[in-house]
């Protein structure tokens, strides 16, 4: 039996927008309590996912400050985790409890195509964003990104991910051919069963390897270049602001960077359980016990969704100001502040004397 077709049920195709299907623990023992553990952790995550994402989005957007690049950035990265709440998380859940596809074949071929995009789009967001921190602080006089670079720079990523993400769409298929596709299930199953068929095994893992550069190590490269520089940059700065009387302006802007930073770093926890997973099972599958593979391909998966609702848990805790936002929407009053009760020190804020002399007065109010 060809193990491209043999296992795609349970990761198609090996790599990290897979659903547990659970084609392998039903035949475990004790599955009844890994289901509702699953099911429940999952659906916690959809909860503070939509939840946090939306009580996120709605701060940026009460802020005056919401119309500057970075903010735009950070916009579209909610955006992407709110899809994947919304578009891909509850498909899991169902299909962990009924144990086979019963959305249609149409959801079939989107759900893992929406998901490797949003997966995508996410990453190259915080890209973008370490692009421009990178311009503001390493070259501040030279290039970047405008409001139209920013809205362009996100056209593009949607449109690069929705391509590379087109393979899921063309290979789905939606059977219940079992006696011919699978060896772990019963064959007398009429349940359908959605899953990816790929052209040969070369192609899977071609195409796994190009989303794992793509979608992980290139881009977590440039990043932690970007950060790295900054860090720097800096560090041989700060003895420069301390002297001109500009040493709460270099601290705020290291939290700042610090909290962007932040972002990159759980993303990239979330999914490094998943991608070491799922490359371990593309070049050497065997090492990983049989009755095994689903309950740990579905920890890795649990740990990768978690980044759909990290983000604003990491922005609560670094920034005052969200704070007082969510203390605000949970009271479900009005909350019009006086000037003093926020941060002056917007994400995107131009190195240069002017704003310098305004960071020196901001030194008053709270940092992040």
């Amino acid at each position: 039996m060809n193990r491209t077709t043999a296992f795609n049920t349970i990761s198609p195709p090996k790599s990290n927008w897979s659903f547990p299907y659970h084609t392998i623990l039903q035949h475990c023992e004790n599955t009844t309590d890994v289901t509702t553990f699953l099911v429940t952790s999952y659906s916690l995550e959809i909860i503070l996912g939509i939840l946090g994402n939306l009580c996120f989005l709605g701060i940026l957007a009460r802020r005056n400050e919401k119309a500057i690049v970075t903010n735009i950035f950070i916009t579209n990265l909610i955006a992407s985790d709110l899809i994947m709440c919304i578009f891909c998380l509850p498909f899991t859940i169902v299909t962990i409890l009924f144990n086979y596809w019963v959305f249609g074949e149409a959801m079939c071929r989107m759900t893992s195509f929406i998901q490797c995009t949003s997966v995508t789009v996410s990453i190259l967001s915080l890209v973008l964003i370490a692009l421009e921190r990178h311009q503001l602080i390493i070259n501040p006089t030279g290039w970047r990104p405008s409001l139209s670079h920013a809205y362009l720079g996100i056209a593009a990523i949607w449109i690069f991910a929705s391509l590379l993400s087109l393979p899921f769409v063309t290979n789905s298929i939606l059977t219940n051919d079992f006696s011919k596709h699978f060896y772990m299930r019963d064959s007398s199953a009429s349940e359908d069963i959605c899953m990816h068929l790929w052209p040969s095994e070369g192609y899977r893992l071609t195409y796994a390897t190009a989303l794992l550069l793509l979608q992980y190590c290139i881009p977590l490269i440039f990043i932690v270049v970007c950060y790295l520089r900054i860090y720097l940059r800096l560090q041989k700065r700060e003895g420069m602001f301390e002297k001109h009387g500009y040493n709460c302006w270099i601290t705020q802007l290291k939290q700042i960077n610090v909290l962007l930073a932040s972002m990159v770093v759980a993303f990239a926890v979330c999914w490094l359980p998943l991608h070491v997973f799922n490359s371990i099972d593309d070049w050497n599958y065997k090492i990983i016990p049989p009755c095994l593979h689903d309950l740990i391909f579905s920890l890795c998966h649990l740990i990768a969704m978690a980044s759909t609702c990290v983000n604003p848990i990491i922005y609560g805790f670094l920034n005052k100001n969200f704070k007082k936002e969510v203390k605000a929407l949970l009271l479900n009053c009005q909350h019009h502040s006086s000037a003093r009760d926020y941060e002056n020190m917007p994400l995107s804020t131009m190195q240069t004397d002017a704003s310098k002399d305004l960071l020196r007065l901001s030194c008053q109010q709270d940092p992040i």
